[in-house]
This record gives C-alpha cells, structure tokens and sequence, in this order.
C-alpha cells in the first residue's frame, strides 16, 4: 500500500479486558491530524475482524492464526478466581487448582484460558458470557476463573478474587494483516513497544524536522559569528609557532640578546684590574 492510498484514520479493534488507553493518548500527541477509532470485539471475533478488513490492527488475546497475521506478543495475565466476598478461599493470599476440587467452576462459552481439562465440578450449563457467568458467582453459583484484567472489568463490590498460581494464562498482543502492514501499522508498534518519535520505523521525517535538517539543528551548515572567527584565527596563530604577519617572534623584548641571560649577558670587557 503506497502513501497515496493509505486511509486517513487508523482503526483500532481490541478484545474486553484490554486497555488501550495509554497508547491512544499517545497516537494523539504523535498523529494529532490521524483520527484512531476503537472498537471492542468479542476474543473469539478479533482474527476475522483483521482479516476482513474492518480494523487496521487489534489488540488480541493469543493464540492467532500466524500463517495470515503477525502479532507482537505484549504481556501475560495473571489468572484469578472470582468468588464471593465471604468464600472460604479468601482466607489465602493465593490458591491452587487443587483448592477447587470440591467447587462448582462456571465455563463460559467465551472463555479465554484454553482449558485442558476444567477444575472442580461443572455446572449444569454453560453460561453464554463472561458477565453472565460472574452473576452467576454473585448468586452463589460456582466460582468463576479468568484473566486479572476480566475480574475487574466486571468487578462487583460483593465479589472479589484470588491468584490462581497454576492455572492458564493468557497473553495479549498486538496483532495485524501480514499483507496489511501500513506505515499506520509501524507507528502504532512503534507506540505500543515504547520507542521515541525519531525512532518510529517507516516514517519520513516531518515538516519540521526537515526544516531543522535545512538549517543546520545541532551546528550543521551553520555561519560562524565574529566570535568564532577571532578564535579560529588565535588558533591558527598558535599552530604556526606564535609569529605574526611580519615574521617576528610575538611577544619577545627585541632588545635581549637571542640566548643571553641578565647575570652575565649585561658586563663588557671583562674583570676591572
């Protein structure tokens, strides 16, 4: 895609539990004249969004079909289990599988850890969502486990929750079109992985910077002024062994002898008899 037909805005698509802020506010300090415009989709959905074009780039929950989409992974989640205020469980800093043995554990159909095999003992049914599998633990259902950043999307203040320590986790990144790698694209990686806006790759320098360049920023193609010009002549005058334009030594008294000294260079004629 050349830079005639790149769009004028960026589209960004991200997945619940994903927060975008920080790198929004940044895209609008860097490209104040390219609008970005988010959408949330379902986790499930993100790849097709991609794909078909409705989004620029998303950030994703992994795994991704890597044969069509490249993805920066950004960081991993911790995982957590949701339960209500007064559960034996909150008794522990942190619990494990092992703890839920006994316990009903809610799977929702829009889960994102990728079970192998589910922990405690499942419930009648799955619940369609994530938000409807937490009033199901409000209700006193079961338990429900999810990424940290879930939990507090849907925080109640009768719920709270616990580190699952060896549960599945799942990672967030950065994802796009392999075929679709715009300059937009590299700005906003360039965002995302914390470089400078004079490092951004994929970018021809601004207006400004170019003028900077024009006219010399940091000392190139600059005049000296009268002050650099005395200098550059002392050193000069330094380097050609201190004589002026005449070729007389500077500074030496013309009327001492070239090697005498004041103790024996000012008698003549000898001793007195």
């Amino acid at each position: 895609m050349t830079a005639s037909e790149e769009p004028a805005s960026f589209r960004l698509a991200y997945v619940p539990g994903v927060m975008p802020d920080k790198w929004v506010r940044v895209w609008h300090e860097r490209l104040p004249g390219v609008p970005l415009s988010l959408t949330q989709v379902a986790a499930a959905e993100a790849g097709g969004v991609l794909l078909d074009g409705r989004a620029d780039a998303g950030l994703v929950r992994l795994p991704v079909d890597r044969t069509v989409l490249s993805a920066i992974p950004l960081y991993t989640e911790t995982t957590v289990v949701v339960v209500p205020k007064d559960h034996l469980v909150t008794a522990a800093d942190e619990v494990s599988v092992a703890d839920l043995a006994d316990e009903i554990v809610l799977h929702p159909l829009d889960d994102v850890l990728g079970w192998e095999r589910l922990p405690g003992r499942p419930a009648f049914e799955r619940p369609a969502t994530t938000a409807d599998a937490v009033e199901l633990v409000a209700a006193g259902i079961g338990v429900l486990v999810v990424p940290l950043s879930l939990a507090r999307l849907h925080h109640r203040k009768d719920l709270t929750h616990r580190p699952l320590t060896d549960a599945p986790t799942s990672s967030v990144a950065l994802s796009w079109p392999q075929d679709a790698t715009t300059d937009l694209v590299e700005d906003f990686i360039g965002i995302v992985r914390g470089r400078t806006v004079n490092s951004t790759r994929g970018r021809r320098p601004g207006p400004a910077q170019e003028d900077a360049e024009r006219t010399g920023a940091g000392g190139a193609g600059r005049k000296p002024t009268a002050g650099r010009q005395q200098a550059g002549a002392k050193a000069a005058g330094a380097r050609s062994g201190g004589r002026t334009g005449g070729g007389k030594p500077a500074g030496r008294n013309p009327r001492r002898g070239s090697g005498g000294t004041a103790k024996g260079g000012g008698r003549r004629g000898g001793r007195r008899s």
